[in-house]
């Protein structure tokens, strides 16, 4: 089987199958733009662009792109500088990080973007580190070392760091005993490197430095500019979405000239992120506590074929899914039909009677959509759950079936249904990653193979669960002990049912 250099099949993170080229052999040919927002604060970027004049990496595949957020005054380039260094201004209306590195990916010309923040002195390979990797892969998201220092305006100048850098003794510029590391390290060190996979190895891919083929940006969709704080986790979230394996490269640093708000006010800082971020990334840890409720991209795509089916067949697999342990959902249920007529001649004649009962039945459930076609597969959403047709479920049907695929760490978990097709459970990264490193091959062999496969019992029940049509027993009883009973009968009831 012939594996493209670009497209080597990395099994969920453990990009140790890579072998970036050494400086032996190497004849680097992808070219890097360099993309740096900022907003004021000219001193700190003349330090950057310093450093950046200093690169190993070749000058002639190398191009920086400053973007000036409306600052005021007006940033400008340094004498000290790279070659081919370009300053672009935001549109007035327009303004913050995301719209910046947006800005600053549509001006770039390279073949890979490193996103440098604009109070960033790179040591001298910190670039070249970075794009060894992307000559082995072209779906790496590389994550740049950095420590966090004290400083004060008038500290360095920048013919200072330039010499150092270019010297090779960038380490030298600040006492590494009185510098912070990054948050991030700890998540690294507990994956063994992130080698280990996690679904939540994105969060590390935030701010300050980190690179990617511009490709591979443009088809996670850039940063979203709604997002004024945190939107390179929600960026990262959707690059894991796209497939993306995550590298950290620590072998090369940069200082990071002050610290941020995260540094000198975690708990507000998180504060401030919090809903914007766990509307937007169901894999957010406070999504599997917090009361069931519609999210703007839910955990699980339940999509659901129902053809011809009674709605109280259709509400014996919804109900029990919307009242249950996993609710976070969004149910698709697909009729192969086209809407229902709702005029005399079709409701005397009862053509379209289901559909309309069923449309009726989820009018007001945010949860619940209904459509003549299977959609597209959500990127944005984590999980796929595909049914060929309505069965009984049960309130932990969706946990069941996401435990299984969690515990394996599966990227297709296969479904028994009596009388039906198996149930189909997919992982959006995983098939993402599928398409992207082996279009013409089956999906499933392809995802098999970098993400394992499971099987999963127990998805329906026998009979139907709790619903409009179907109220358990136990509930029923508990009704008419409500209206009939009085505290002692009522008390009885409760032991008998118990036993």
């Amino acid at each position: 089987m012939n594996v493209s250099p670009k497209h080597p099949r990395i099994v969920r993170n453990d990009y140790r199958a890579l072998h970036p080229p050494s400086s032996s052999d190497w004849r680097p040919n992808l070219s890097v733009s360099v993309v740096i927002p900022a907003y004021g604060n000219q001193e700190k970027l003349d330090l950057t662009l310093a450093a950046l004049a200093a690169q190993t990496y070749p000058s002639d595949l190398t191009e920086v792109v400053v973007v000036d957020d409306n600052s005021a005054p007006p940033l400008r380039l340094p004498e000290h500088r790279p070659e081919h260094t370009r300053l672009v201004v935001t549109a007035g209306e327009h303004w913050g990080s995301a719209h910046a590195v947006n800005t600053g990916v549509a001006h770039a010309e390279g073949q890979v973007i490193l996103r440098l923040d604009a109070d960033m002195v790179a040591w001298r390979d910190h670039v070249e580190a970075q794009m060894r990797w992307h000559h082995a892969a072209d779906y790496l998201a590389v994550l740049g070392h950095k420590r966090f220092v004290d400083y004060r305006p008038g500290d360095l100048r920048a013919d200072q760091v330039h010499e150092k850098i270019a010297s090779g003794e960038g380490a030298t510029l600040f006492a590494i005993e009185s510098s912070r590391p990054h948050w991030i390290e700890r998540v690294i060190d507990d994956t063994d490197g992130l080698t280990v996979h996690h679904p939540g190895n994105f969060r590390v891919f935030v701010g300050a430095t980190g690179s990617l083929h511009r490709d591979f940006f443009k088809a996670a969709g850039g940063l979203s500019t709604d997002l004024r704080l945190g939107s390179d986790t929600e960026f990262a979230y959707r690059l894991a979405q796209a497939g993306a394996v995550f590298v950290p490269e620590q072998t090369s640093s940069a200082w990071h000239l002050g610290f941020t708000q995260m540094q000198e006010n975690e708990a507000e800082g998180r504060r401030q992120r919090l809903p914007y971020i766990a509307q937007r990334v169901p894999l957010h840890g406070i999504r599997r506590s917090a009361p069931p409720r519609a999210w703007r991209v839910p955990l699980v795509d339940v999509v659901v074929d129902i053809g011809e089916a009674l709605v109280d067949d259709v509400d014996a697999t919804v109900a029990p899914v919307l009242a249950g342990t996993d609710a976070d959902v969004r149910i698709t249920l697909v009729t192969g039909q086209h809407p229902p007529r709702h005029d005399r001649e079709a409701i005397l004649s009862g053509e379209g009677a289901q559909l309309r009962l069923i449309e009726e039945m989820y009018e007001a459930e945010s949860r619940v959509r209904i459509a003549s076609r299977t959609p597209e597969p959500d990127p944005a959403v984590p999980y796929r759950l595909l049914l060929t047709r309505p069965v009984p479920l049960h309130r932990g049907s969706i946990t069941g079936v996401l435990n299984t695929a969690q515990r394996a760490d599966a990227g297709l978990v296969l479904a028994e249904v009596p009388g039906a097709a198996p149930a189909r459970f997919e992982r959006t990264a995983a098939f993402a990653r599928a398409r992207h490193i082996a279009a013409e091959e089956d999906a499933d062999r392809v995802v098999a193979g970098i993400w394992g496969a499971a099987e999963h019992r127990g998805l329906s029940v026998a009979e139907p669960g709790p619903s409009a049509f179907h109220p358990s027993p136990t509930d029923a009883a508990r009704r008419f002990a409500r209206r009939f009973l009085n505290a002692r009968q009522r008390a009885r009831l409760r032991g008998l049912l118990r036993r």
